[in-house]
C-alpha cells in the first residue's frame, strides 16, 4: 500500500474498485461541488477545517460579503477577519492563517492570483501549496481535486476513519500517511469519486462512535464489521 504499508497489488485495486461500485450504487453519481478559482478553494478549505459544511459555507459567504476582493481581505486586521468568519468556528486561529497565506502569495506572485495553477503540472502545484504557511496535505488535495479537476483524494476525518476500518490504510496511519497510501492504492480516475463516497458513508453510516454496520453497503468487504455472510470482492 505504499508508505506505511505493503505495496498495493492487483487484489487491493480490485477491492478498491468493488468499494467504488458499491458506493456508486448506494449514492449515485459521486461528484463534488466545484469552485473554479484555486485561491477561492484554498481559502474555503481553511475555513472548512474542524467545522461542518454548512458553517464553513456561511463563514465564506460572510467573509466575501465583508471583503469583496482579495486585496481588501489581505489588508484587513486579524480581528476584522475573525469577526467576519466567526460562524465557522476557530475564527481566531483561522483568521491569521488566511492572512499569512494571502501575504505569502502576494509576496511571491506580486498579486493575489493562483490562476497559473490551471496550466501547471500536479507536482508543481503540490510543492507550491505545501510550502504555504499552515497548508497541509488535505488542503493541497482539495485544491487539486475540486478546483483544478486533478486526480487527488483528500483525506478528511471521515475518509481517514472509514479507510482505516476498511483496511485500506493501517490502523495507526496518520492522515498524512493515509494521503500517500491512498494515492498509491486508488486508481487516478477513482480518487475524487471515492473521496466523495467515503465522506457520505462516514457521515451517514460509518459514524465515529456507533457505526451502522447492519445497513452498510460495504459490510462484507470490511474486516472490522460484524460477520454478515460470505465476502464478495466482486462488488
Amino acid at each position: 500500500m505504499g508508505a506505511g504499508g505493503p505495496a498495493a497489488g492487483p487484489a487491493d485495486r480490485r477491492r478498491v474498485r468493488a468499494i467504488h461500485r458499491r458506493l456508486l450504487r448506494r449514492y449515485g453519481e459521486l461528484e463534488p461541488p466545484r469552485r473554479t478559482d484555486p485561491l477561492e478553494e484554498l481559502v474555503f478549505t481553511v475555513l472548512s477545517q474542524n467545522t461542518s459544511d454548512a458553517n464553513s459555507s456561511r463563514a465564506y459567504a460572510s467573509l466575501r460579503e465583508r471583503f469583496p476582493t482579495w486585496e481588501a481581505l489581505a489588508a484587513a486586521r486579524p480581528e476584522q477577519v475573525a469577526e467576519a468568519i466567526r460562524v465557522g468556528g476557530l475564527a481566531r486561529i483561522k483568521a491569521p492563517r488566511i492572512l499569512r497565506i494571502l501575504g505569502e502569495i502576494r509576496r511571491r506572485e506580486g498579486r493575489l492570483d493562483l490562476s497559473w495553477m490551471r496550466r501547471a503540472p500536479d507536482e508543481e502545484v503540490r510543492a507550491y501549496l505545501s510550502s504555504l504557511p499552515g497548508v497541509g496535505p488535505k488542503t493541497v488535495a482539495v485544491v487539486l481535486a475540486f478546483s483544478l479537476g486533478r486526480p487527488a483524494i483528500p483525506v478528511d476525518t471521515h475518509v481517514h476513519r472509514v479507510a482505516r476500518r476498511l483496511g485500506l490504510v493501517p490502523p495507526r496511519a496518520s492522515a498524512e500517511a493515509a494521503h500517500r497510501i491512498l494515492e498509491d492504492l486508488v486508481p487516478p480516475e477513482l480518487r475524487v469519486p471515492l473521496h466523495v463516497g467515503l465522506i457520505r458513508l462516514g457521515r451517514e453510516v460509518c459514524a465515529s462512535r456507533r457505526p451502522r454496520c447492519e445497513i452498510c453497503p460495504l459490510a462484507d468487504l470490511c474486516p472490522t464489521a460484524p460477520a454478515r455472510g460470505p465476502s464478495s470482492a466482486s462488488g
